[in-house]
């Protein structure tokens, strides 16, 4: 299931939401530009095989390294808010900010912008951690919003879990588009998320993805939102700079 838009009108123009994701955009644009491929052979249970990997751009110094953090926090410290705007492919910016765009501009009507930024800042960086403390040792670079977003699902579930979300389905090899409420697609995710986390096992990025970071994400977008005062307001639109 992909969520296309939600039915849930904001009251206000989500000025932080699309900073963000024009942010985000920018960066990755820079990133691709400005470094480039290298030839690459890896040992794995079947041999050597030859692939590629990307070095160079912001990646090369803003990415975040679990084992740095670990051994060099002070240094690696600001890596862990500048790898929340990197991220690895299309398919990867893609998903995150269309997934920020869906959730995060009710979020951002509810919270208000300055506490929004607080919060999804907030929601990063306990996810970032949350990778990091499944797998210290790790000298896989960390990149993405992936976990920022998830917090933003987290508050969105609590604050609007019956709003309708149009849906692109996959039938066989037909595809349609449905309305489905808020905590079907959410709870479905998370879901997902728990089940690669386990089936997988360990910390290590799988597939390259950071599982953990997204369930850290998210439990602390619903930690949070309890903090800030806002999931008591039952999902009605409050606003407050």
């Amino acid at each position: 299931m992909i969520p296309l838009k939600d039915y849930n009108p904001t009251r206000r123009l989500p000025v932080v939401s699309v900073a963000l994701i024009i942010l985000n955009c920018a960066a990755f644009l820079f990133d691709r530009y400005t470094g480039h491929y290298e030839p690459l052979i890896v040992e794995t249970a079947r041999g050597l095989v030859r692939t590629r990997q990307f070095v160079g751009g912001l990646s090369a110094d803003y990415s975040l390294v679990p084992a740095v953090l670990t051994s060099h926090p002070l240094l690696a410290l600001p890596t862990i808010i500048t790898s929340m705007f990197l991220h690895g492919n299309w398919l990867h910016i893609g998903s995150n900010m269309l997934y920020l765009w869906i959730f995060g501009n009710n979020v951002e009507d509810v919270l208000g912008r300055f506490r929004f930024v607080v919060f999804y800042l907030g929601c990063g960086a306990v996810a970032a951690l949350a990778q990091v403390a499944s797998a210290p040792g790790s000298d896989i670079p960390m990149v993405g919003a992936s976990g920022a977003v998830a917090g933003v699902m987290g508050a969105y579930l609590l604050l609007f879990p019956h709003a309708r979300i149009l849906t692109l389905v996959p039938i066989i090899f037909f595809f349609t588009f449905i309305e489905v409420p808020a905590f079907i697609i959410i709870g479905w995710w998370v879901l997902i998320q728990f089940l690669n986390a386990n089936w997988l096992g360990g910390g290590e990025l799988r597939g390259g993805v950071a599982y953990f970071a997204h369930i850290g994400g998210f439990v602390a977008g619903i930690v949070g939102l309890w903090l800030f005062g806002a999931a008591r307001r039952g999902g009605r639109p409050y606003r407050r700079w």
